[in-house]
């Protein structure tokens, strides 16, 4: 409930994030059925990297600062729909990307449970009927809310990881969508500060009965410093036809605008279930 995104919107764990979930839902806008979008931990919508909270920080200029020139390549699609969003200096988060994707079949379910930010988030949704906004627990939602009417869709999980458990609240909650909704796209956010907690959660995964689960990963530097996010992981569930490479490509063109790589960086793609 304290936990407040505007610091860190626009960062490199964002674009990483944001360039993946922009490729899942790509994919899905391949085939006319309809699909539907949860964004359990929803955030404001769009963040303006020019207030307050962004410039105290200033982690946005280390992530999507160093992408303005950028117009090609796999991060091209992903960037176009940012400026056709306000970028910059608006950052687009998840439910403003999701949004912008929508057909007039497609439906978008945003939960939000800190009171300003569901207050914040709610004006700029109103008046569209594809949209619904709850002020609701994430966790609780992820459960209730599937499986979509629609049977296609992502579940996007994104906790602050401010809370003691949250690698295991993760596994326990892609368990149980996966066992009402075996079809979904999750994809599950995760930081990496040290190896030790990301390897117990893949073995987690790996052991849980989840079947075709993806881990991506992007390190800036070595994982050995529990007090720094270091990198940070993508762990999906049914990635689409494709992603796979996709992301790979995504992650990498990342990396190499981001700047001169610190020891240990790179992107790790693994395999941690079959489908």
């Amino acid at each position: 409930m304290n936990y407040r995104h505007a610091f860190h919107a626009g960062n490199f764990a964002d674009c990483a994030k944001h360039a993946l979930l922009h490729a899942a839902a790509a994919a899905l806008c391949r085939k006319p059925a309809a699909w539907r979008a949860l964004d359990a931990f929803a955030g404001l919508g769009r963040y303006d990297l020019g207030g307050a909270e962004a410039s105290r920080t200033g982690e946005w200029r280390r992530g999507i600062g160093r992408l303005d020139g950028v117009q090609d390549g796999p991060l091209g699609p992903w960037l176009a729909l940012l400026r056709a969003e306000g970028w910059p200096p608006l950052y687009p988060g998840s439910p403003a990307l999701l949004r912008a994707m929508l057909r007039s079949q497609d439906r978008l379910v945003l939960c939000e449970l800190h009171p300003d930010d569901h207050a914040a988030l709610r004006p700029g949704m109103r008046d569209d009927p594809r949209v619904a906004v709850h002020r609701r627990d994430a966790w609780e939602a992820a459960v209730a809310l599937t499986p979509f009417p629609e049977r296609r869709g992502i579940l996007l999980l994104d906790p602050p990881f401010e809370a003691e458990g949250e690698f295991d609240r993760l596994v326990a909650a892609m368990t149980a969508v996966w066992r009402r909704m075996r079809g979904c796209v999750q994809l599950a956010w995760y930081p990496v500060k040290h190896r030790a907690p990301v390897r117990a959660f893949r073995d987690a995964l790996a052991g849980s009965g989840l079947r075709d689960v993806l881990a991506c990963e992007i390190h800036l530097r070595e994982p050995t410093d529990p007090t720094r996010l270091n990198g940070c992981g993508l762990a999906v569930v049914n990635p689409p036809w494709g992603f796979e490479v996709e992301a790979g490509a995504i992650l990498s063109a990342l990396l190499q605008h981001l700047g001169p790589g610190e020891p240990g960086a790179g992107v790790e793609l693994l395999r941690l279930a079959p489908e």
